[in-house]
């Protein structure tokens, strides 16, 4: 026959009793043992345990034991892995997320990964998951669609590449299965070499598109040929899909992967959007799902996989948007742009350990810096988006074997390519914006490995100074508190686009052979022009684009006379200032005496 106390335990299962407040009663009523009975430990965890097992308490004598030890190993459990996500900065987001890997083991006995595979990875390099893989894995395996951000060089193609090699099991003569976008060439290159290694024993077939001449040739109707992964830069991709005849077809994609996601999300010139709306389109299979992998990524971005991907999980590893802790960073002040090229030249006379990365805003001062670099006995070579793609392929292959020290770049080289050993990252212009400064000093520092970025400045920098340095007092570098303190100027993005893309030649020589070769174009322009005028070609199609050309070279050289006339009225407007101080000081000496 139950007891009064046994109706009171059932009456009040499940409700929160403040067992400090209520001692005296719970003693007087049996349910609580008195005081000094008490456990003396005062971990965190054995206090979370206590208050996990008195919330699941119901009074039931010994049947309440296993159910006691059964939540005892819960939540011993998810402290684990808590404590797991904690040590390596994992921050995720999302239902039903599964626990992180934290041994290959995991990955035969919980997933069923193939030994093959694993062994793949470990001739990698890998040891051990990295943070982003501990995560990444067991959601990809899943089949979670997914937004993940991680630092520069923490394993993020491996990420994404095992579970789809796996998944997709062995070849079959249905296409391409699963394709991978790159926003540039060189990066795309880079992870068809690390997909064709990671799929060696698996029979599955990688392909990278390299050149459009060659697409008809081995995707049309008539090819037999059949792959199973594609890896493309989005211009590429689109030009198959709305060729006349669809050179490709993407109905049965399993897996669609955005590398370097923020920067394909880019709206404008720099960015693919619209080219990303027509490759969703395309990929409409049944069995589809999304994964975005970026070092950095926006608010905007980030709502925009909530609202459209399925089920989607947010993964983060490290501080949003930041840089990696092994750079070695430092900020130096050059000046004007002037002043930059001799603090490039007193820091490579120093000495550095090769190979270094120097980046410059545009084309045209990757190449004015490449011509002033030559002459120095170093080294050094230039790549930008205006060399043809074999110069650049060549130039990457021999910057990897060490032959080249010094590669001047644009932000070209900033994304997602993986340079084993770069020492040196020189910001010789300032980085436009935060994410660019990431990307560009994680060329360095990666695997583990230590590198050094070093930031040129100018006072025409200022707008952007404070967040940049923020991020590098943030990462564990010294940075002065003056600069802590600098708010970002109120400036429009138009504007502060414009302010990086107003910097001059790189140097009074590099201004004197661009004034030189533009006047002598200019010279070249007006005898073919005089020609044609006396052959009575005035208004050929020809004489028009002469005519076109003319002018954009007087237009080149007018805004250099504007530059010095400016430059000039500055000096002459800061003489005259110092003068009148000098005047003023003068006069207050006589007027004292």
């Amino acid at each position: 026959m139950a007891s009064q106390l046994d109706y009171f335990r059932k009456l009040t299962k499940g409700i929160k009793v403040d067992k400090t407040r209520f001692q005296p009663q719970l003693e007087r009523l049996g349910l609580q043992s008195s005081a000094s009975a008490k456990p003396t430990t005062n971990s965190s965890v054995c206090k979370e345990e206590d208050n996990e097992e008195s919330e699941n308490e119901c009074g039931d004598g010994a049947e309440n034991v296993p159910k006691k030890a059964e939540g005892s190993k819960v939540w011993q459990h998810k402290i684990k892995i808590k404590r797991v996500r904690k040590e390596n900065n994992i921050r995720v987001r999302g239902s039903d997320i599964p626990d992180p890997i934290t041994d290959f083991a995991q990955l035969e006995t919980q997933h069923g990964v193939s030994s093959v595979l694993v062994q793949n990875l470990r001739s990698q390099g890998y040891t051990e998951p990295t943070p982003i893989q501990m995560q990444c894995w067991p959601l990809m395996l899943g089949g979670r669609e997914l937004l993940a951000s991680a630092p520069t060089g923490s394993g993020k193609t491996a990420a994404f590449l095992l579970p789809i090699i796996h998944q997709l099991g062995r070849p079959r003569a249905l296409g391409f299965r699963a394709v991978i976008v790159a926003p540039t060439r060189e990066l795309a290159d880079q992870t068809f070499r690390e997909c064709e290694f990671l799929a060696r024993g698996t029979g599955l077939k990688v392909h990278v598109i390299d050149k459009v001449d060659k697409i008809a040739k081995k995707f049309g109707p008539k090819s037999s040929q059949k792959f199973d992964i594609l890896v493309t830069t989005p211009n590429r991709l689109v030009y198959m899909i709305n060729s006349d005849e669809p050179l490709i077809k993407l109905d049965n994609v399993e897996w669609l992967i955005m590398d370097e996601c923020d920067h394909l999300f880019e709206g404008g010139r720099r960015g693919f959007r619209e080219q990303l709306a027509q490759i969703y389109q395309a990929c409409a299979g049944p069995k589809l799902q999304r994964g975005l992998f970026s070092a950095t990524h926006s608010a905007p971005l980030q709502q925009w996989c909530l609202d459209n991907l399925n089920c989607v999980a947010l993964l983060n590893v490290g501080a949003k948007n930041s840089a990696s802790e092994d750079v070695a960073q430092e900020l130096v002040f050059c000046g004007d742009e002037n002043g930059k090229i001799y603090a490039l030249r007193n820091l490579l006379a120093k000495g550095f350990e090769p190979p270094c990365l120097v980046f410059v805003q545009t084309k045209e001062r990757a190449r004015q810096l490449f011509m002033e670099l030559v002459y120095d006995d170093v080294m050094v070579d230039a790549i930008h988006g205006d060399r043809t793609q074999a110069q650049r392929e060549a130039c990457v292959r021999a910057f990897r074997a060490k032959k080249i020290w010094v590669l001047v770049c644009t932000e070209l080289m900033s994304r997602g390519i993986d340079f084993k050993g770069v020492n040196l990252v020189i910001n010789y212009d300032f980085p436009p914006s935060l994410v660019s400064y990431v990307h560009r000093i994680g060329r360095t520092g990666r695997a583990q490995h230590k590198g050094k970025a070093v930031t040129f400045w100018t006072m025409a920098d200022r707008p952007m100074l404070g967040i940049i340095a923020r991020t590098v007092r943030a990462s564990g570098s010294a940075v002065p508190d003056w600069m802590l303190a600098i708010k970002k100027a109120d400036m429009t993005k138009q504007e502060l686009a414009a302010l990086q893309q107003d910097r001059g030649f790189v140097s009074e020589g590099a201004k004197f052979d661009a004034v030189d070769k533009d006047k002598k174009l200019q010279w070249r322009l007006k005898k073919r022009l005089q020609k044609l005028q006396e052959a009575g070609k005035v208004n050929t199609e020809q004489a028009e684009t002469l005519r076109q050309e003319l002018a954009e070279v007087k237009q080149r050289l007018q805004q250099v006379e504007d530059a010095e006339i400016k430059d000039f009225n500055k000096a002459e407007g800061k003489k005259r200032h110092r003068n009148a101080k000098t005047i003023e000081r003068v006069k207050r000496l006589k007027t004292a005496k």
